[in-house]
């Protein structure tokens, strides 16, 4: 609480700082002062482990500028991942090493695994011979603005350095489509919190994972496509509150989700799906893999190894190194499935197969959300066994309030969606043009009585769960 008060005020300063002052100086002092101000509010030694990181990476990208050499860069890789493992890793690994078993409870700083691959992106960039030429000043922006540094977007230099140097006053336009995101956010944030406690106290996503001892074939698709909506409601509602809060101050920031469940092979969804992320393994992990051999085989390995890396970088288990593995297999085998049409000259009907790509994909998404949340790799493995046992779809275990708030939900969210497309085209009807005219009067309305509906259930129940999922990660 004290925290989101915080965070209020402080955009509410640079917001009006932004607006109405051009000096590069002064708007960049705002930025800096606000962000570590907010920064420090959670523990001061986070600060600490941060303010070192911006320093040693300023000064290797320093190095790197004068020598762009593999020796200056290996040392910033070196260095970055070294701090994340000793954050991240060590203390997964410590309860299993006696003389480290005093760390297993060492805090995890804020943000330390997006600004740790921003510090990174920053370093391959200087090493490609990028022209960047931050200041300290600007570079420390870089590492720590305020409404991405928790949990991204995870942003890159060339893109953010000519921000931060513009003297132009932040527009009305861009103040008020940024409140409209962050709006949007926060609805989206209730709603995964909602999913994570159920309609009723007890009976939601969270414990059919935690409490659930026993699960049949459709309590387990129930769980993996309701956990994936969770999860997505989450993170895209926090991400639309951090591009909005960055848009707000006249600062365009990557996006991070675009429709992923309309995706229709799994290649397309992580396009779609944590796509700054994505991107960053994209472009820094598997295309220099990708192009160390010619082979066919090689590249394959690279995309498999590529998201293995994505699904370390959430967390050092077994399960979630699965989990990457899992979606690299998928990637390549939709690679395969693409090299054989064409080897054939086969193309079947376009619209059945989209929609059989659609639900394909939706299916093998869903199911590798259960070694993303299952405890344990045995829970895992009885889920999945769940699915596959005929006898197992004969009865359930979870609360029907479960299978009908994911439902209700899942519609919802794609009503949302045709009902905007709608809204954006040309007006097919009268009744159409009628609502797209006068959208700014029911939609706020429609979008209040919603958000105060859904704050009175999940408030109004003891339970928590849903506190920004991802910064666990």
């Amino acid at each position: 609480m004290f925290q989101g008060a915080c965070y209020v005020l402080l955009f509410l300063v640079c917001a009006v700082v932004l607006a109405g002052v051009r000096s590069r100086g002064v708007r960049q002092a705002a930025l800096l002062v606000s962000s570590f101000a907010l920064y420090l509010t959670w523990a001061p030694w986070f600060a600490v482990v941060l303010l070192i990181s911006i320093v040693i990476n300023f000064a290797i990208g320093r190095w790197l500028r004068r020598n762009p050499h593999w020796r200056p860069l290996s040392a910033g890789i070196l260095f970055n991942l070294g701090l994340l493992s000793v954050f991240k890793y060590l203390p997964e690994v410590a309860p299993h090493v006696g003389w480290l078993g005093s760390l297993a409870n060492l805090a995890l700083p804020l943000g330390i695994s997006f600004w740790t691959f921003q510090a990174m992106s920053y370093l391959f960039d200087l090493y490609r011979e990028e022209e960047l030429d931050p200041t300290f000043v600007e570079f420390a922006l870089y590492m720590v603005f305020f409404p991405v540094t928790i949990s991204g977007p995870v942003c890159r230099m060339p893109e953010m350095l000519p921000q931060f140097r513009s003297e132009e006053k932040t527009s009305w336009s861009d103040i008020v489509q940024g409140l409209r995101r962050i709006a949007i956010g926060v609805l989206m944030m209730q709603l995964a919190r909602l999913l994570g406690q159920g309609i009723l106290a007890g009976d939601g996503i969270v414990r059919g994972f935690d409490r659930v001892t026993q699960w049949s074939g459709l309590d387990v698709w129930c769980l993996a496509f309701g956990y994936g909506l969770q999860l997505f409601f989450d993170f895209a509602g926090y991400s639309h509150i951090a591009i909005g809060a960055a848009q707000a101050l006249g600062i365009a920031v990557p996006e991070n989700f675009e429709r992923p469940f309309a995706s229709s092979n799994p290649s397309v969804f992580w396009t779609r799906w944590h796509m700054s992320l994505s991107f960053w393994i994209r472009d820094y992990v598997f295309f220099p893999l990708a192009t160390a051999r010619r082979e066919i085989w090689w590249r394959n390995l690279a995309l498999v190894i590529s998201m293995a890396a994505f699904g370390v970088w959430h967390r050092a288990s077994l399960l979630f190194l699965l989990w990457g593995c899992y979606h690299g297999v998928l990637l390549v085998a939709h690679r395969l499935l693409q090299q054989m049409e064409r080897k054939l000259n086969w193309e079947p009907p376009e619209k059945l197969w989209r929609f059989l790509g659609w639900a394909t994909t939706a299916i093998f998404i869903s199911l590798g959300w259960i070694f993303f949340r299952a405890a344990s790799l045995s829970q895992a493995a009885q889920m999945l066994s769940a699915i596959v046992s005929p006898a197992g779809y004969s009865s359930h275990f979870l609360s029907f309030s479960l299978y009908y708030l994911v439902a209700s939900l899942a519609a919802g969210y794609a009503l949302t969606l045709l009902v905007g497309e709608a809204l954006d085209r040309s007006p097919q009807s009268a009744a159409i043009a009628l609502l797209a005219r006068w959208r700014w009067v029911w939609i706020p309305s429609l979008y209040a009585l919603a958000l105060l509906f859904v704050f009175m259930i999940t408030h109004g129940q003891q339970a928590s769960a849903g506190q920004l999922m991802y910064r666990r990660f």
